[in-house]
């Protein structure tokens, strides 16, 4: 098998690949879509795309819809979408039967006079095909042949629409069912919908408690997922909203190679494909970037926490496939290169930094703390964390005065994670290499413990002082193998302290006790996802047991609040109240957000050999 081949068979059939609406599906590879928008009568406003996550406006008089995510399924078995616009609440869902598209619309709320469905069509991303119209009947003609569309709903004529080609529009006062290839009755359209949900219920069962968790990760990753036509790939970026901003589509470094793995729990496909397509964006210089725009952009200046072959490894762990490893692993190898030639300190230790770099699109990125404080707190990935207020940036180096317990952690696990992968793979000519630099790094570590403090610090480079403002990167330090079993309980008491992390609402981005925590903006205070989960990863090779318990029990706390609420997957949450809809730089839809539920799963055993050695992992098995 190789990547290509893997990426061919992946992009076919019908899924809601195009970025621009989660009610437009689409059948690959001829682009052939059906597009569901609605049209009403009280205002005479359409709805021509809907997003999950958009926020109100207190200055228009029409508030743009509100999307609630259901089930959809990886193998896309089913779906349910649940939307709310103007006065109205309309439920969709869809199943696949031999290739051909079944689609359930039931108006649950109407206005006093029903809505129109309005069924759009057409051939995307410039394939080749047009539509026909006959009757209440559309037809796709497509190079591979014709593919007509039924509707059960009542034919009601209406031409105040913003369409570009042929549709259909029916009256939506009740249930109507839209059927590809054969003419379903609608009857016969509910059974296959709701025999599909059983099915699909039955299938994650085997969940048992952690069943919400599972489908709400599945629905994160799967309503995220779209086609990218530029370069003929399926990626999940972290948010439509975040894509439909950027062109198109927004890939961000360890964004995707998170997602990379949470994708592994139900679709082997869409793991390699997201964990394939982010490394494929590696510059020339060898590093990933932070970013990767539709419109060519790249962060040529930094990079992002490097967790892209830890995440391979997790993957590796579930599928058990050599090629994929050996297909990423010099990639991910010249990355670990990259990051100690440009971001280690003498002593070992790390620092975040930024690159000089040309202004090619005029972009605010491409000069916004490029090669400043700024761009090197952005390589960190916690942009505004108050650990970075005011740190001195040497133009020199190209790097922070601060070495940072968080990077150089980091840094360990990814040669820990090469380490094991070179020695699975046959590469044995790196071992020494890679063993060498971790081995730099894991004293750079030890350089950076604060024995009155009893903490793994950062430590200024232009003073030697430690630096007190904490967050959970510094409990990253349980990455080196070199930290004592007193240590670890010494840094398990930090964890425990309801003036520095604990409480209802955790991990909190930065010490509860710190200035910036009130400002609970952003990384200043929030909870973030992908800080729980590498804390939590962090810790499993240690003996804290009930440290790692509690952050998992946590993790789904504040997970399930705003998910059971509002089928919302923040991007951070308020560390005070649990909530992430206080804030507008919260994203609501955002998929790493289900890391949360990650760690809940490892302690119910659903994951297996989580974060294990790999010889440990397979005697286990």
């Amino acid at each position: 098998m190789s990547y290509n081949q893997l990426k061919t068979n992946y992009i076919r059939g019908w899924h809601t690949w195009n970025v621009r609406s989660v009610l437009s599906h689409v059948h690959m590879p001829d682009g052939f879509a059906l597009n569901i928008a609605l049209k009403e009568f009280r205002n005479g406003h359409y709805l021509k795309e809907t997003l999950v996550g958009r926020f109100t406006s207190v200055s228009s008089a029409e508030q743009p819809e509100v999307a609630f995510p259901g089930v959809h399924a990886f193998d896309e078995s089913y779906t349910e979408m649940t939307v709310r616009w103007c006065g109205m609440e309309i439920r969709i869902e869809s199943t696949i039967r031999d290739d051909e598209l079944v689609l359930l619309i039931t108006p649950v709320t109407m206005q006093e006079k029903p809505a129109l469905l309005i069924l759009e069509s057409g051939f995307l991303w410039g394939r080749d095909g047009y539509v026909t119209k006959k009757e209440n009947t559309l037809i796709a003609h497509a190079p591979t042949g014709e593919r007509p569309v039924y509707t059960t709903g009542t034919p009601a004529a209406e031409f105040n629409v913003p369409t570009q080609a042929a549709y259909l529009s029916v009256l939506l006062d009740g249930p109507v069912a839209v059927t590809t290839g054969k003419h379903l009755t609608l009857p016969q359209a509910q059974a296959l919908i709701a025999q599909s949900k059983k099915d699909h219920t039955l299938q994650v069962e085997r969940y048992g408690d952690m069943k919400p968790m599972y489908e709400a990760l599945e629905s994160a990753l799967m309503w995220d997922t779209i086609y990218d036509p530029k370069h003929d790939r399926v990626v999940s970026p972290v948010s439509r909203l975040w894509s439909i901003a950027s062109g198109g589509y927004v890939l961000f470094c360890w964004d995707n190679f998170f997602a990379g793995f949470m994708a592994a729990l139900g679709s082997k496909e869409l793991s390699y494909s997201n964990l394939r397509e982010i490394l494929n964006e590696q510059t020339s210089k060898g590093f990933v970037p932070n970013f990767a725009y539709a419109t060519g952009q790249r962060s040529e200046d930094r990079s992002q926490p490097p967790v892209g072959s830890a995440m391979l490894l997790e993957t590796y762990r579930i599928f058990r496939e050599k090629w994929i490893v050996e297909d990423m692993f010099d990639g991910l190898l010249e990355w670990n290169r990259w990051f100690f030639a440009h971001r280690a300190n003498p002593s070992g230790a790390l620092c975040w930094g930024s690159e000089m770099i040309p202004v090619l699109y005029g972009n605010l990125c491409e000069t916004l703390g490029v090669h400043d404080r700024f761009g090197a707190a952005l390589e960190s990935g916690l942009d505004n964390s108050p650990m970075y207020d005011n740190i001195p940036f040497n133009k020199e180096t190209s790097r922070l005065e601060l070495e940072d317990v968080g990077l150089t952690g980091l840094y360990i696990l990814d040669c820990r994670s090469l380490l094991e992968l070179a020695r699975l793979i046959g590469r044995d000519e790196v071992l020494a290499e890679l063993q060498e630099r971790m081995d730099q790094a894991c004293q750079g570590m030890e350089n950076l413990w604060d024995e009155e403090f009893g903490f793994y610090c950062n430590r200024h480079t232009d003073t030697g002082k430690f630096s007190h403002h904490i967050a959970p990167t510094n409990f990253y330090a349980l990455f080196s193998p070199n930290v004592s079993p007193e240590r670890q309980q010494r840094i398990a008491a930090h964890y425990f302290n309801p003036d520095e992390f604990y409480g209802e609402w955790m991990l909190p981005s930065i010490a509860r006790n710190d200035p910036g925590f009130p400002d609970q903006e952003y990384w200043r205070g929030r909870v973030w996802a992908p800080l729980n989960f590498l804390t939590y990863l962090a810790m499993v090779r240690c003996d804290l047991p009930e440290v790692r318990h509690d952050l998992a029990e946590k993790s789904a706390h504040i997970f399930m609040k705003e998910w059971t609420e509002h089928r919302h997957i923040h991007e951070n949450y308020s560390a005070i109240t649990g909530e992430g809809c206080d804030s507008r730089n919260s994203d609501k839809f955002y998929h790493w957000g289900a890391l949360l539920c990650i760690l809940p799963m490892v302690e119910a055993g659903l994951i297996p050999g989580f974060g294990l050695p790999l010889e440990e992992d397979f005697e286990n098995k």
